[in-house]
């Protein structure tokens, strides 16, 4: 516990309750990675160190978490129609590199190529292409979306 780390010093003690309250504000609106809290917290001008024990106290108490985090961002991107590569991508930018993610689409649409097939009917349902250059033009919207070009085949020639 970090009052236990600092006992003697009164003005470290505010500054590690201030930053442990801080942490707590931005958790309280949405699950953040560690690397985002330190971040952010950082900015407001404490320490790196100190923000740093407080994040690993707060994970150790099962208030902060990597792992709920990368679920729950890869939930909201998965209702936007956004394909693994690019969720793995944003997670690794965001400090959750490594996280699994895939429950968030199977609990929500079943599989990776249900999502795509929704994606790719919402944009072009009942518009045929013959010509190359708009089979190229539908690939690179899936790609930008984070599909793999596996998925994206599949799809097209269905």
């Amino acid at each position: 516990m970090i009052t236990a780390t600092i006992k003697d010093d009164s003005d470290e003690l505010g500054q590690a309750k201030e930053v442990k309250e801080s942490c707590l504000q931005y958790l309280i609106r949405r699950e953040h990675s560690q690397r985002e809290l330190l971040k952010k917290v950082s900015e407001k001008g404490y320490p790196k160190s100190l923000v740093l024990m407080i994040i690993e106290e707060l994970a150790e108490q099962g208030l902060q978490s990597d792992s709920r985090f990368a679920e729950s961002y890869a939930r909201s991107r998965v209702h936007k129609g956004v394909g693994p590569l690019r969720i793995k991508a944003e997670l690794q930018q965001r400090g959750a590199a490594g996280q699994p993610f895939n429950m968030a689409v199977e609990d929500i649409i079943g599989s990776w190529y249900e999502l795509l097939q929704q994606v790719y009917d919402k944009k072009y349902a009942g518009i045929p292409y013959s010509a190359p250059k708009e089979q190229l033009k539908r690939c690179r919207f899936l790609q930008q979306r984070g599909f793999s070009n596996d998925m994206i085949r599949r799809v097209m020639s269905e």
